[in-house]
C-alpha cells in the first residue's frame, strides 16, 4: 500500500536519488506556485486540449487533428512548414533550429475484409490491442463520412472455450447491414480507418482519461511551451521549432521525414510512458514510475547525456519534480528517429507517465502535464547552444599535425 503521508508535490525529489522516500504520495497537494501554473495553463487552453484529445488521427489520416493543432499554434508562430504527409513545424525566431516534437497519430484499425453477410473484419494500424476491442463502439471513416459500428462478440454461453480469447483474426464489426452490398453502399471501403468511439473524461478533478492521450498530451505540451515562449517575448539565440509529427505508431516515419527536412541542431521529444504503480505491473522489470510525480526523464543509447544532464539541472533549479527511467536499447519513440538521422542529431526524451497505455482509458495527471510544460519552458529559456558546443555536444574536427598536411597512405595499405 502506498504511503498517504501529506507531502508537498513540489518537494518530491528525483525518485531514483538516494534520499527519495519510496512511498511518495502521488497526488500530493500542489504548492501555491504550482497551483497557479496549473490553473493558468489548463484553464486558458482547456477548449483546445479537449478538442485535440477527442479528434481523429489514425496513422496516415491525421489531418483533422493537425488542423486543430495548426489553428492553435499559428497566432504565435512566424512560419509554418507542412510536409507532404502532414507533419507540421511551427517556427518562431531566427537562427539554428531547436526542435520540440511530439507525434499526433493514434493506434487504430483498418477495414480488411467485408463478409457476404455484411460484417467488417479488420487489421491493426499501430499497436492496437484485440483484447480490449469486444463490445466497444467505433467510428469508421468511410468515403461518405464517419459511420458508427460496434466490435461485436458472442455471449458467454455461445462461445467455445477453445476459441475464447479476442485476437485480430476473430474480431468483427457490426454496422447494421446484412450483406456486403449494403456495407459498400454505406461508403465503407477496404482500408478505411476505424477508431474507438470514446471521449476524454476527467477523474476526480485531476486525471484525464480517454483514448489517444498517447500522444496528444505530448502535442499539447509542445504547443503550450511554444505559446509561453512567445508570450514571454523571449529573445532566443535560435529558432524554436514546435513539431507535430505523423505516423509514430507505425514506425516513427513522420519524425524521420521531419528530421531530414529540418536538420535541427538538437531535438527534444515529448511522449508518454507507462505508470508502473497500477496492478499487474512489474517494477523490477519496468522501473518505478507513477502518475502525479512529475515528468519522466529517460536514459537510453539515443539520448544524449549532455542534454539529459541539462534537463535534470533545469528541473532541480526550478523545483520541478521528475522521475527517471532507463531503456537499454531503443526508446521506441521519435527521439530515436531524430537521434539517428543523417550524421546524428543530439536528442532527449521527456515523457508524461500515463496509466493503461493503448487502451480507451489512458490516464494522465494534470500536474504531470503542467510540470512538463514548466520544465521545457525553463529549459528552452536557458538553452545556450554555444555553451553546449563548447562542452562537445556537436562533436569536433581538428588537425592532428601542426602543418595540417594530408597524411600519405602507404601503397600497401591502399
Amino acid at each position: 500500500m502506498r504511503s498517504t503521508t501529506n507531502q508537498n508535490f513540489a518537494d518530491i525529489p528525483d525518485r531514483l536519488s538516494p534520499d527519495c522516500p519510496r512511498g511518495c504520495q502521488p497526488y500530493g497537494a500542489p504548492t501555491a506556485e504550482r497551483a497557479r501554473v496549473l490553473a493558468g495553463v489548463m484553464e486558458a487552453s482547456e477548449k483546445f486540449l479537449q478538442d485535440y484529445l477527442n479528434s481523429c488521427s489514425p496513422p496516415g489520416r491525421e489531418h483533422s487533428c493537425h488542423d486543430l493543432w495548426l489553428k492553435y499554434v499559428e497566432p504565435f508562430s512566424d512560419r509554418i512548414i507542412r510536409d507532404s504527409y502532414g507533419s507540421i513545424a511551427a517556427l518562431q525566431g531566427d537562427g539554428p533550429l531547436v526542435v520540440l516534437e511530439a507525434h499526433s497519430d493514434e493506434i487504430a484499425w483498418l477495414v480488411n475484409y467485408i463478409s457476404p453477410d455484411g460484417y467488417v473484419y479488420v487489421v491493426k494500424s499501430g499497436g492496437s490491442d484485440a483484447v480490449i476491442a469486444p463490445s466497444k463502439k467505433v467510428t469508421i471513416y468511410s468515403r461518405k463520412g464517419p459511420l458508427p459500428g460496434v466490435f461485436a462478440w458472442p455471449s458467454a454461453q455461445n462461445r467455445s472455450n477453445a476459441d475464447n480469447a479476442p485476437k485480430t483474426s476473430n474480431l468483427f464489426i457490426d454496422v447494421g447491414c446484412s450483406s456486403k452490398e449494403e456495407v459498400l453502399e454505406l461508403g465503407i471501403d477496404i482500408g478505411n480507418p476505424i477508431l474507438f468511439d470514446e471521449d476524454v473524461t476527467l477523474l476526480n478533478g485531476r486525471l484525464y482519461a480517454g483514448k489517444a492521450l498517447d500522444n496528444r498530451v505530448g502535442g499539447f505540451i509542445v504547443a503550450e511551451v511554444a505559446r509561453k515562449i512567445s508570450d514571454a517575448r523571449s529573445s532566443l539565440a535560435f529558432s524554436l521549432c514546435a513539431v507535430n509529427a505523423v505516423q509514430e505508431e507505425v514506425g516513427l516515419h513522420g519524425a524521420e521525414m521531419m528530421a531530414d527536412r529540418l536538420r535541427p541542431k538538437i531535438a527534444i521529444v515529448v511522449d508518454v510512458t507507462n505508470d508502473t504503480n497500477t496492478p499487474r505491473m512489474d517494477k523490477q522489470e519496468k522501473g518505478d514510475i507513477g502518475v502525479g510525480l512529475g515528468p519522466v526523464l529517460v536514459t537510453a543509447p539515443s539520448i544524449h547525456p549532455l542534454l539529459l544532464k541539462r534537463l535534470v539541472a533545469t528541473a532541480r533549479s526550478h523545483n520541478i519534480p521528475f522521475q527517471r527511467l532507463a531503456m537499454s536499447r531503443s526508446t521506441g519513440t521519435d527521439a530515436d528517429a531524430f537521434a539517428y538521422a543523417g550524421a546524428g542529431i543530439p536528442s532527449a526524451l521527456v515523457c508524461v507517465p500515463i496509466k493503461y497505455m493503448h487502451t480507451t482509458v489512458e490516464a494522465a495527471h494534470k500536474e504531470d502535464i503542467a510540470a512538463s510544460i514548466d520544465l521545457l519552458y525553463h529549459f528552452i529559456q536557458s538553452l545556450d547552444l554555444a555553451e553546449l558546443e563548447a562542452d562537445g555536444l556537436f562533436g569536433a574536427s581538428y588537425a592532428t599535425r601542426p602543418d595540417s598536411a594530408p597524411r600519405q597512405v602507404p601503397a600497401e595499405a591502399k
